[in-house]
């Protein structure tokens, strides 16, 4: 039988859903005798107090649920394909994208490229607004759905075209202007690509984009990323601490010329940089409440930020009596994060002298060692560099090592394959400083 609609995967339990009967393998035909296009409609149409949805049962039976609930209460229902619609794949070539530099042979996902400004507001990814119609920014506007993530790289327009390899990508910050005059809110991203779109051409850019407080609320320059698999792109050269040294420096007076008057810092510069210029990290009021910890921005500093006050709260009366307190552990970072990673380690064995933590930093050489971050650490690199080391009872795996929603690594080895090959258990860690804590002085709830 053909089936029609939004096919439903899960109910929330106690959710209107549920209480109404909906089960997973139902379908969604339509709110309020709208056909519900994707998940920008579903949105909106469900915020009423009163709405009317038809429901297609696996039997091709229809049911018309007359729904009263609280004002922008959901409904409880996971869909089968999160946007409810296809997903919109990138039209750009652009000369600093990381997929571009990824080998052949890899997973077939891995490669997909997405500019899909649905995914913006559901999962905040960046989108260049080239893959964005007109019709796209009218719903936006109508259903406020924000904030909108926005990759401008650069203002200027012919710059813009060429680092995007779009002629279309200058005309289409237009479509940043109307979202400003409706008052959506956006943040924005900067990959700073050394010879392009720096210097000069960075400040012309700020510039640009402070105009758009304070509905812009952040804009974050991060380093391009590149990997050793470069061949027949665009040469782009990595930066030097000097290199560093000048962006922090910019990016430092813009902050002090913007902040006395909107109350934000609005550009930020992601950890890479000042690692890269030797310097200390800015204390945590610069950040702007983390609006932009996934580009990298103030991640090192929260993680610290929690680790210290974590720690402050094993001091409290009675906060280590159902704490393990000894054991022999080990745990992965990216170079990157180590000279800080380490100090924690150092605090935590310092603090507790029966507790030994093996911490060993990653090269990447499967991406190449300019790439440093953990993320992109894979397991084949996390195999070989651990080979012989004593890993203790535990060895410790980052979450962002892996696949979001899976215990697998870009590569494809699993966890089970490192516990297996290493003759370790394994287990993973949340990025989080109290979860970092909770991995080595154990809770009692976690102990076996």
């Amino acid at each position: 039988m053909e089936r029609k609609g939004h096919l439903i995967r899960k109910t929330e339990p106690e959710s209107i859903a549920e209480e109404l009967g909906i089960e997973p393998g139902d379908c969604l035909i339509s709110i309020n005798a709208e056909t519900v296009e994707d998940v920008f409609d579903y949105r909106y149409m469900i915020e009423e107090e009163y709405i009317e949805v038809l429901i297609q049962k696996p039997s091709g039976e229809e049911w018309l649920l007359e729904i009263e609930k609280e004002y922008e209460e959901d409904l409880g229902v996971t869909f089968e394909n999160g946007l409810m619609d296809e997903y919109r794949s990138c039209c750009n070539k652009c000369i600093f994208c990381f997929i571009d530099q990824m080998p052949k042979g890899m997973r077939e996902t891995l490669y997909f490229k997405d500019d899909d400004s649905r995914l913006s507001f559901l999962q905040g990814n960046y989108v260049t607004l080239t893959n964005m119609s007109d019709r796209d920014v009218e719903r936006i506007i109508r259903y406020r759905l924000e904030p909108v993530n926005i990759s401008f790289q650069t203002t200027n327009p012919q710059l813009r075209c060429r680092m995007l390899n779009n002629r279309f990508a200058g005309e289409a910050l237009k479509k940043a202007d109307r979202l400003y005059e409706a008052g959506i809110r956006m943040n924005g991203q900067i990959v700073l690509c050394r010879g392009f779109n720096d210097g000069k051409e960075l400040e012309r850019t700020l510039q640009d984009l402070s105009r758009y407080l304070p509905h812009l609320q952040s804009v974050s320059v991060v380093p391009v990323g590149l990997s050793r698999y470069r061949e027949g792109l665009e040469p782009l050269e990595p930066f030097t601490k000097h290199d560093a040294v000048q962006v922090l420096e910019q990016i430092r007076a813009w902050q002090e010329r913007l902040y006395p008057e909107y109350g934000l810092h609005f550009v930020h510069a992601s950890d890479e940089w000042y690692i890269l210029a030797g310097e200390e990290l800015p204390e945590a009021e610069t950040y702007d409440g983390y609006l932009q910890l996934e580009n990298g921005v103030g991640m090192l500093r929260l993680l610290m930020e929690e680790f210290e006050d974590a720690m402050d709260r094993l001091e409290e009366p009675g906060a280590l009596s159902s704490r393990k307190l000894q054991g022999c552990y080990s745990g992965v970072t990216g170079l990157i994060a180590y000279p800080y990673i380490k100090k924690m380690t150092e605090r935590i064995m310092e603090r507790f002298p029966d507790i030994r933590i093996h911490l060993y930093p990653i090269r990447n050489d499967f991406f190449g060692e300019q790439i440093t971050v953990t993320g992109l650490l894979t397991g084949q690199d996390i195999l070989a560099q651990l080979a012989g080391k004593e890993l203790g009872e535990v060895l410790y795996l980052p979450e962002n090592v892996l696949r979001s929603g899976e215990h697998v690594l870009l590569d494809d080895v699993t966890i089970e394959e490192i516990a297996e090959t290493l003759q370790v258990k394994t287990d993973i860690v949340k990025s989080g400083g109290y979860d970092f804590v909770d991995a080595f002085v154990i809770p009692e709830k976690n102990k076996g």
